[in-house]
């Protein structure tokens, strides 16, 4: 037991090795299911009758309102339903449209295209995207760097040339397929939030400006003005803002004041069916809210669960933010701390766990793993995998205690470090 505990605290057990021979095997296995995914389906319909990439047959369908003049329908279930069953067939599932206008732009722009063509193109163009936000936190030298030196550890001799170790665990980082399998945004979101927080003091208004364009998912929103208030970013805090309002008034100026009310008549459904009802499934909703409600407790519990989480959170991350940390650890901290304030994060939304991972594996290459931090990475890195097939079968939730403990391990380090506030050179 002492044995296993110290493997545990010092991490010994993540080799490299492990670490590759576990990326390529959950690779393999997802690209497979994929592919099997796409062999048995049946025109637009995968082999159960969804549609294939199922979520975003409501951003399509959506799209099609906005293309015909009707960019308030989408907000209406019924009506948003009746497109979805006109497009892939009458026993469609019902897919609803919960984002805020400022998504109904780009929903257009990708229902101009086929079906299969537009969900190709979304999620190729955000991983992409996503791929490039990982890179840039990494500490990763160029190919020829370091020929005759000891090759870094994020790098391993594979398929006859030098690839990155770095590169296998981001594809393989199971909420990727997650997301692929479901359509959705969460490359986008990441790759987001990753830039802002790399570019936050070294460009700041490019930063409030990516920061700005999260507003389409505004329940990771919550936490990023608490910090930027508390650490005197004036200028993100700003730009950020000024990038909102300004997507606000192109919104209303291309689909109408209606399109707001719309918005704001949907979140009553939002609220009641998909949230407090689990219309969504409780084992899918990774948060401490949908975590009280499996296990039973009324709505007035659950939300004071909820919300002595999201302060608790809040307060931590001003003692972090102000505190000793290193820019690596805030950044994670950040991150996680964003899924676990809100009541409504589902499993593909964990992909903002890919920026934490990088930040905090860039910052154990450059000073060495601290106690526990191995560990802590493996275990953020593999929980998307199993969270919500573990509770949907035995009602115990593992992504928000594994998350809630790698937060309180970031708020430990807090009164340990000893480092500048500042952003180190994310590249090499």
């Amino acid at each position: 037991m002492a044995r296993l505990f110290d493997n545990l605290r010092t991490g010994a057990w993540v080799s490299r090795e492990r670490a590759r021979l576990v990326g390529l095997a959950v690779l393999a296995t997802s690209l497979f299911g994929l592919l099997y995914i796409l062999a048995t389906a049946t025109g637009l319909n995968d082999y159960s009758g969804r549609p294939i990439g199922s979520d975003f047959s409501n951003i399509y369908a959506a799209g099609t309102y906005v293309l015909e003049g009707e960019p308030a329908k989408p907000f209406d279930p019924a009506a948003q339903h009746s497109r979805e069953q006109a497009i892939f067939g009458a026993v469609t599932p019902f897919y609803g449209w919960h984002y805020p206008p400022f998504f109904l732009g780009l929903a257009a722009l990708l229902a101009t295209m086929p079906y299969l063509l537009a969900l190709a193109v979304w999620q190729g163009v955000t991983l992409v995207l996503y791929l490039l936000a990982i890179r840039a936190v990494l500490p990763i030298p160029p190919p020829l760097a370091g020929k005759n030196g000891p090759p870094s550890w994020l790098s391993f001799p594979f398929g006859g040339g030098i690839e990155k170790l770095w590169l296998l665990l981001a594809l393989a980082y199971p909420a990727v397929f997650i997301n692929l399998g479901h359509g959705h945004n969460g490359f986008l979101t990441a790759a987001l939030f990753a830039a802002a927080l790399l570019t936050l003091d070294s460009r700041p208004i490019l930063s409030g400006v990516l920061i700005g364009c999260l507003a389409y998912k505004p329940q990771f929103g919550l936490l990023i003005p608490l910090v930027l208030l508390v650490t005197g970013r004036w200028r993100v805090f700003i730009a950020a803002g000024v990038t909102v309002a300004l997507m606000a008034l192109a919104v209303t100026a291309a689909f109408g004041v209606e399109v707001w009310r719309a918005f704001l008549a949907s979140g009553e459904f939002t609220r009641t069916v998909v949230l407090e009802q689990g219309g969504t499934g409780w084992h899918k909703i990774q948060s401490v809210f949908s975590w009280a409600r499996m296990w039973g407790a009324g709505l007035p519990l659950a939300y004071a669960a909820q919300a002595a989480t999201t302060v608790a959170v809040a307060t931590a991350l001003v003692v972090i933010w102000r505190g000793r940390s290193r820019f690596a650890e805030k950044a994670a901290a950040l991150l996680i701390g964003s899924i676990l304030a809100t009541p409504y994060s589902l499993d593909y939304d964990l992909m903002l766990i890919a920026p934490a991972i990088a930040f905090l594996a860039a910052d154990a290459a450059r000073h060495g793993p601290a106690p526990w931090q191995k560990t802590l990475l493996a275990a953020l890195w593999l929980v998307p995998l199993i969270a919500r097939s573990f509770a949907q079968f035995t009602h115990i939730p593992l992504g928000v205690p594994v998350l809630l403990l790698s937060f309180v391990w970031l708020l430990d380090r807090a009164f340990r470090t000893d480092a500048p506030d500042i952003i180190e050179s994310q590249t090499a």
